[in-house]
């Protein structure tokens, strides 16, 4: 159980991603499980039978490291670990790269522009006594991974310039991804050596828009694929999982992902979740959205939109509920009931 009294507030500004992620984790219902929510959501991954069907981020827990500055401090405008400046976007209550600024001049430049960052020279001891204060020891702990490794070269030089130096010069592209593989390695480790425990790593890499991947199968095949797949069997190798955010209309690389060994995957919405779950939810875990909770008029509206969400997912494969969202916490309540009882019941039937 969380002891609230020792739990540090968080040091991110308030209402940005990273504070949100520090809030104290809302008690599970029930209390009384057959077993913790970790290792049942660690059932899924793994392909086994799982008690009742988890949550996306309520049977797990982040760990946001303060001093992770893949952006700069704390989240605000400034300059990163790159060099690179970043200004904070308030509409989308993130941070981009700002307009006009850029570390890599020309691709062909890249290895004497960029400087690694120094991660030995990170304070991580000290930071990490705070951020696991905040573990709820029956959750599964997760670390994002943010900025991939395509994600980190166009926001050191811009978008167009990246796509195009993909195609006119690939070797230099390449040496950049190989490069970054060591650089995630040792980031990850130390981050599993002071976060202890962490479970499984979300690896984010953006690839793609709302009409289509960003490259073709090729493509992705040969400038994305491999880079990440050494990491994630690094990751594997540790016994931790991989879970993939990648934004956009991803679904045509799916089969490149079973291949890389990818554990689970949160598709955004504008993917065909039908198709993808009926064809890949028992080699991928997959995260699925309750249709009908959200605006649900009633408690009975919310139990009997979850009860037809298990009834048409769960027999698919390794399905994982999306966030379970209401503005009246009572249809909340009730379909986090509904789903723990009724998903129990059908795998207890398995």
């Amino acid at each position: 159980m969380v002891d609230y009294d020792k739990m540090p507030p968080s040091r991110q500004p308030q209402g940005t991603f990273p504070w949100m992620l520090q809030q104290p984790p809302r008690p599970l219902y029930p209390a009384d499980r057959p077993i913790t929510a970790r290792e049942n959501l660690l059932r899924i991954f793994r392909g086994e039978k799982p008690c009742w069907m988890p949550i996306w981020l309520v049977d797990s827990q982040y760990c946001w490291p303060d001093v992770y500055q893949e952006h700069p401090l704390f989240e605000g405008n400034g300059v990163d670990w790159w060099g690179q400046e970043w200004v904070f976007e308030p509409m989308s209550m993130g941070q981009m790269p700002k307009p006009g600024t850029r570390v890599i001049t020309d691709i062909t430049k890249w290895q004497e522009e960029v400087v690694f960052p120094d991660l030995d020279a990170v304070d991580w001891e000290a930071d990490a006594k705070i951020q696991t204060v905040r573990y709820d020891p029956d959750r599964a702990h997760l670390f994002h991974v943010v900025e991939g490794n395509f994600e980190r070269l166009h926001e050191l030089m811009p978008m167009d310039e990246t796509m195009l130096a993909m195609c006119e010069e690939p070797e230099q592209v390449h040496a950049f991804f190989a490069a970054m593989v060591p650089y995630k390695i040792k980031l990850m480790e130390l981050v599993f050596k002071h976060y202890a425990p962490i479970d499984y790593i979300i690896w984010g890499d953006d690839w793609g828009t709302q009409r289509s991947g960003f490259f073709s199968n090729a493509m992705f095949r040969e400038f994305i694929f491999p880079y990440a797949k050494e990491i994630w069997d690094w990751v594997h190798g540790t016994g931790r999982y991989v879970e993939l955010h990648s934004c956009g209309l991803t679904q045509q690389y799916v089969n490149e992902f079973v291949e890389m060994g990818l554990d689970a995957w949160t598709p955004q919405g504008i993917n065909d979740l039908d198709m993808l779950t009926e064809k890949y939810a028992e080699k991928i875990a997959l995260t699925v959205p309750i249709q009908g909770v959200g605006d649900a008029a009633s408690e009975g509206d919310a139990r009997a939109a979850v009860r037809k969400f298990v009834d048409k997912y769960a027999p698919r494969g390794k399905i994982v509920a999306g966030s379970i969202m209401s503005r009246d916490e009572k249809i909340r309540a009730a379909a986090l009931e509904e789903l723990y009882n009724y998903s129990s019941e059908f795998y207890a039937k398995r």
